[in-house]
């Protein structure tokens, strides 16, 4: 009897687990964790429904590289039995290398160290484990397989974890502004001397794909709020280790308080993977009574949604405007420069719509020519949107919350 298994998702329906070693590794402890880390870190403080999980990412980017494999396999592309069951496990561990609250403590916790490296060691421990048999998986992911076009769907301008992370996103949100069309995209998916391209039909849909992710951007991921709750996170997990904070959680004291070195990874692999959101919070939560002022503030700032307050600008925060709001905190909090540096910094953030320097989405014409998306006639995605957006943030202690 063939093996199958379903997942009811609430984006895409059912979900099919039709292959035994892909159900163990879904299974798998490290997996397991994916559960217990948001998707989108702070994004429910602004959007109440975005509590998902990398786990249903992991799975929805998995269904979409499903139906991608399909599509191209019934246009004639030559993709073996193997290299559909690598590929689909290589999109269902690239982020299982991500730590709590996802980007948001990304080189904080773990310095020098980016979740696609840990992503990798997680998957070559798994690989023993499984007695090599992720091996064609680990190259694809790393881009080492012969056929370039596998490692594209998984990582590149148009790869299916972007498709899930803005279908997923927008839907947890709704923010309607990020919906895309994943299932016409994916049926003009193609591929031309080993690289994945767009058939020329699919012109308006990737160019809404850009939009849509730009839009998103602004709207969800870099959200004033979000960002400035974010950055408190980081500012916690600064104040409490300069003065040697005790965190209630094992696994969080470790990270809280040693330096590790990168190219020591392995040597704490389990002790990363026992670390979830919920380590996190648990410590802020003991840290609003903490003696500390800073610290306190700070955490309990963040557990009761009282923000720092945030601007953004399209110019630099002046220095005299930083002084001001530095002054106000010492002022009234009885602080010295060092710790109103907490309650009142500045920032930037910025995004590309299309980055056409790292990696093109080509178009494939019906007379057989190849153009970038950005070169094509009337193109939307042109030099106006090719640039990169930048803005400037404060975030300023409101004193309304604690006079």
């Amino acid at each position: 009897m063939s093996f199958r298994k379903i997942i009811n998702d609430p984006v895409y329906g059912f979900i099919t687990i039709d292959d035994e070693l892909i159900y163990n590794i879904i299974s798998h402890p490290y997996y397991q964790r994916l559960r217990r880390i948001h998707q989108m870190a702070f994004a429910e403080l602004v959007y109440p429904g975005a509590v998902h999980s990398r786990l249903h990412h992991s799975l929805g980017a998995y269904h979409l590289i499903s139906t991608a494999l399909h599509e191209l396999k019934s246009k004639g592309v030559a993709i073996s039995n193997e290299e559909e069951q690598a590929t689909k496990i290589a999109i269902l561990l690239h982020d299982i290398g991500h730590g709590p609250y996802s980007h948001a403590l990304e080189n904080t916790l773990i310095k020098e160290v980016t979740h696609e490296q840990i992503s990798l060691l997680l998957m070559q421990k798994i690989n023993k484990e499984f007695e090599g048999g992720l091996q064609m998986a680990i190259d694809i992911f790393t881009n080492k397989y012969s056929k370039k076009f596998l490692h594209q769907l998984i990582s590149g301008q148009l790869d299916v974890d972007r498709m899930d992370y803005l279908i997923r996103d927008s839907f947890f949100t709704g923010v309607t502004e990020g919906v895309i069309g994943y299932d016409r995209i994916i049926k003009m998916l193609t591929v031309h001397e080993g690289e994945l391209m767009i058939e020329e039909k699919g012109i308006y849909s990737i160019e809404k794909f850009l939009v849509s992710r730009r839009f998103m951007y602004w709207q969800v991921y870099l959200h004033k709020t979000v960002l400035c709750a974010e950055k408190m996170l980081v500012k916690i997990i600064e104040r409490a280790r300069e003065i040697k904070a005790v965190s209630p959680s094992r696994v969080f004291n470790i990270f809280l308080h040693n330096e590790y070195e990168s190219d020591h990874i392995e040597e704490y692999l389990d002790d990363f993977c026992a670390l979830d959101d919920y380590d996190i919070l648990f410590s802020i939560k003991s840290w609003v009574a903490h003696p500390d002022k800073i610290l306190s503030v700070l955490s309990k700032s963040l557990v009761n949604r009282h923000l720092l307050k945030v601007k953004y600008s399209a110019q630099p925060v002046s220095e005299k405007m930083l002084e001001e709001k530095r002054n106000l905190a010492k002022e009234y909090l009885q602080l010295n420069s060092h710790e109103a540096s907490y309650l009142v910094f500045t920032g930037e953030s910025e995004i590309k719509t299309y980055n056409h320097k790292i990696e093109h989405i080509n178009i494939l014409f019906k007379d057989g020519s190849v153009k970038d998306i950005s070169g094509v006639d009337n193109a939307l995605i042109n030099q106006s949107l090719l640039g990169t957006v930048k803005k400037f943030y404060i975030c300023f202690i409101n004193l309304e919350l604690i006079l």
